[in-house]
């Protein structure tokens, strides 16, 4: 395979300044990020069984105290749960679900949120319900499970989901590569677009890359640029790049006059 070619571009709006343009990633395999994230919930569920022995005074390892036995099998847990969601929501990245069902699409999208808590309620319960731990014991990895139950949902919640509906409209919209910053959930058509002023290095390829790498909207600047419709934007940091650039001009104050009076 040909070494991908990294580029130095110049945008038309920075004075000369160069940036460098490297090519994306491969897009990756869905199905084999998918298979990883569920061996990863599994040996999460297994810490969580091995914590609910040690709860249930079934195993005890004796190297250390119960109360940080527990507390390594949960973060074991936390661990495993995290990873897992960050592949699923990849993998859902490159091969979207359809938003024709609506609760399948949302449970589908957060199987991770689904997982955390499979991994760590019943665990809560046991240790609850626990009459081989102490108060203490019992206080303290109650609380370290419950945080864990909520950054794991957190980190496992998608609060961003694209659709195969959205993925398939941007890229029968986009033929040509697209450029993302370093950080954001936001691609552009062009190189030189001025919410891309401060970014020294952009990442360029195709629309499905764009989104594989969890940029899920196109910059509404570029598409009114490029007259693109029907495709996925960010009307909001757009509609905020306008008031920083652009001022109003005498005749369009008056044209909105004209349109207020009609």
């Amino acid at each position: 395979m040909a070494e991908k070619k990294q580029h130095t571009i110049v945008a038309a709006d920075t004075s000369g300044e160069k940036k460098t343009a490297v090519h994306a990633a491969p897009v990756g395999n869905a199905g084999g990020l998918r298979a990883g994230a569920i061996i990863l919930w599994i040996v999460g569920f297994i810490m969580e069984v091995l914590a609910g022995l040690i709860a249930l005074g079934k195993i005890n390892l004796k190297i250390m105290p119960t109360l940080w036995q527990l507390i390594i099998f949960l973060v074991l847990d936390l661990v495993c749960v995290i990873i897992g969601s960050q592949l699923w929501k990849k993998a859902n990245r490159i091969k979207p679900a359809s938003k024709k069902n609506k609760t399948k699409f949302w449970f589908w999208n957060n199987m991770g949120v689904i997982a955390c808590v499979i991994d760590f309620l019943p665990i809560i319960i046991v240790m609850l319900s626990s009459k081989d731990l102490d108060k203490k014991t019992k206080a303290i990895a109650t609380v370290v499970a419950i945080i864990a139950l909520l950054i794991g949902g957190v980190a496992s919640y998608d609060f961003d989901p694209v659709s195969l509906e959205e993925q398939q409209a941007a890229i029968a919209a986009i033929s040509a590569d697209v450029y993302w910053a370093p950080f954001g959930k936001v691609y552009h058509t062009h190189e030189d677009c001025g919410a891309l002023n401060q970014t020294d290095t952009l990442t360029y390829g195709t629309v499905e890359e764009a989104i594989a790498a969890n940029r899920t909207r196109l910059c509404s600047f570029c598409a009114r640029r490029d007259s693109i419709e029907g495709v996925r934007t960010d009307d909001a940091e757009v509609e905020d790049f306008y008031d920083v650039t652009e001022k109003e001009t005498p005749a369009d104050t008056a044209a909105d006059t004209v349109d207020t009076a009609a």
